[in-house]
């Protein structure tokens, strides 16, 4: 029996986000280039988008490409922004087909401008689709994130259009790229690591981890019913005591 037959439809994480880490190691391994990981990692995005539409959940971000990737060698950043503007290419009918929006958060504008106009094409195309959204994190770290939140903040102060009275939670979300996105309810990271790798630092303050030691290339279906199995048998808490959830209920 699958896994998938387990899972409460009625509990399901609203938002998963996903570090997909494991392509270049699964590639080394297994005596490959490591852009043949990266190659095979895109099936495994294909996998989990249609897996995660069918099941019913909303929001799936995956870290695609972090400003630290910038720092890799040349040419294998070169590989993945050729392999991103194929891959967009190639998934952009499956996404109509499967009623799934494609979205971006990140500091986009320093994708080249060929890859930029694929995602801008692609994400107007799937703009009126009402499933799954899925949400590319593209040149995308908390620190930047948090960094230009802040400056967008000190800027308002400074021109008085905002108090510093005024400053909390809900005015410093709204300044991130995610503020029309809820947060993670789970967050998933494959290729046997145990950190956050500097990816949705605030949103995530609350959210539920599943690590598991299987490279991305090799993450399907059965291991999303995994995680999303494992996630509830969880109680969140939010900060209260397990008395006060059930008094809730």
């Amino acid at each position: 029996m699958s896994l998938k037959e387990t899972i409460d439809l009625k509990r399901l994480p609203s938002h998963i986000a996903v570090i997909m880490d494991g392509n270049g190691r699964w590639a080394q391994e297994n005596g490959m280039e490591r852009f043949i990981g990266h190659r095979e990692g895109v099936v495994s995005v294909r996998k989990i988008v249609e897996a995660a539409g069918q099941l019913g959940i909303k929001y799936l971000t995956v870290y695609t490409f972090s400003t630290e990737n910038w720092n890799r060698p040349q040419e294998e950043v070169d590989s993945l922004m050729a392999l991103m503007v194929t891959a967009v290419r190639r998934e952009t009918k499956d996404l109509m087909a499967n009623n799934v929006r494609l979205r971006t958060i990140g500091d986009v504008d320093r994708l080249p401008p060929l890859t930029r106009r694929e995602l801008d094409a692609s994400i107007d195309e799937t703009k009126n689709n009402t499933g799954l959204n899925l949400v590319l994190a593209l040149s995308y770290s908390s620190k930047w994130e948090l960094t230009e939140a802040v400056r967008k903040i000190a800027q308002q102060v400074k021109d008085g259009t905002l108090l510093v009275a005024q400053i909390d939670e809900q005015v410093i979300s709204s300044h991130l790229t995610t503020k029309d996105i809820p947060d993670p309810d789970l967050l998933i990271r494959t290729g046997g690591e145990y950190r956050i790798s500097n990816y949705l630092l605030w949103q995530a303050a609350y959210a539920e981890f599943y690590f598991t030691d299987t490279y991305w290339p090799d993450f399907r279906e059965e291991n999303l019913y995994a995680a999303i199995a494992d996630y509830q048998k969880r109680e969140r808490r939010f900060g209260k005591t397990g008395e006060q959830i059930q008094l809730k209920k």
